[in-house]
């Protein structure tokens, strides 16, 4: 089969598919055929920086989530043609990931899927949408009277939450420092915040804040939200990730609350609750680019130059 295989740092320029032996399912393990996959900045990290850590089992295959069918198991509860996904756990990292024709998946992080939409828009909601549905819901505690402030609104992962919120029946503002983005996020029915120095605007608050920025814009979003309002601190889009010398006792407001989501522990009832709630309010998700398999170099560098919204390839 086809695959990509990283031992080092690689550029973009270097990426090619390598025949590789089709793995076997075992005990606890799955055989999957890839059917497609999004694409995530943690892929582009790795190739670049992260591959050199002692934590990665090298030579690997990257990607942390797929949606694919069911080849071959020894385990009760999967069986050959069932639709299925998979999200982190080691995915791409600790055993091969997605970026491959075959996977062979641990059973604890393979999840049945219930829908009808094409394999490029499955691929798009796995790891996407189960980081907004935990930011909204286990984080924000999100219900349809809040009005939900979505930082770093024009990314993929903004884009998602957006959708939810609005479906739900939030009053929903996002963010962009970039005025071609403005229109994005309007036409999903939610409201434009223009934001170019990373400042909120005087006088405006919400009382559930979806930090996707991160430390970079963190204080901020804090000194915007209403009394007994939440942030949650999901992102790091802004480049930094620590946010040194905060004083929480000084920089929390009285009554109000910050919290933050790891999107490392999915589970079967929460999938099922994702896409019964995709098919039911009827979100399609937003596609930025598709590109496939045989044109994953395409796919790598178009995710270097970067792209509006999820990028997603398709097996040929």
């Amino acid at each position: 089969m086809k695959a990509v295989i990283l031992n080092d740092v690689t550029n973009s320029d270097d990426i090619v598919l390598e025949e590789i032996e089709r793995p076997k399912a075992r005990k606890g393990w799955v055989l999957v055929k890839i059917l497609a996959f999004g694409m995530n900045h943690s892929e582009l990290v790795l190739r670049v920086n992260e591959i050199r850590g002692d934590y990665i089992h090298k030579p690997i295959v990257p990607g942390i989530e797929c949606v694919g069918i069911v080849e071959h198991s020894l385990d009760n509860g999967f069986e050959k043609g069932d639709l299925v996904c998979s999200l982190m756990g080691g995915l791409g990292r600790n055993f091969n990931g997605s970026y491959e024709e075959y996977a062979i998946l641990p059973v604890q992080n393979l999840f049945h899927i219930s829908s009808t939409l094409d394999p490029q828009y499955l691929a798009a909601i796995p790891e996407t949408f189960f980081t907004a549905w935990g930011s909204l819901f286990e984080c924000l505690n999100l219900q349809p009277s809040d009005t939900l402030l979505v930082r770093g609104a024009t990314s993929a992962l903004g884009y998602a939450a957006m959708q939810i919120a609005a479906a739900l029946g939030c009053k929903v503002y996002g963010t962009t420092h970039k005025k071609e983005k403005l229109h994005r996020i309007t036409d999903l029915g939610c409201e434009a915040v223009f934001d170019p120095a990373n400042h909120l605007p005087d006088g405006f608050y919400a009382n559930k804040i979806l930090e996707l920025i991160g430390p970079k814009t963190l204080r901020d979003s804090l000194r915007h939200l209403y009394h007994g309002g939440i942030v949650c601190n999901t992102g790091i889009l802004g480049g930094e990730y620590y946010l040194n010398g905060f004083d929480p006792i000084k920089e929390i407001p009285n009554g109000c609350y910050l919290t933050g989501f790891f999107s490392n522990y999915p589970t079967q009832e929460t999938m099922d609750k994702i896409f019964a709630f995709i098919t039911e309010r009827g979100i399609t998700p937003l596609i930025g680019a598709s590109f496939s398999f045989s044109n994953i170099k395409q796919a790598i560098k178009a995710q270097e130059k970067g792209v509006d919204g999820k990028i997603v390839v398709v097996m040929d």
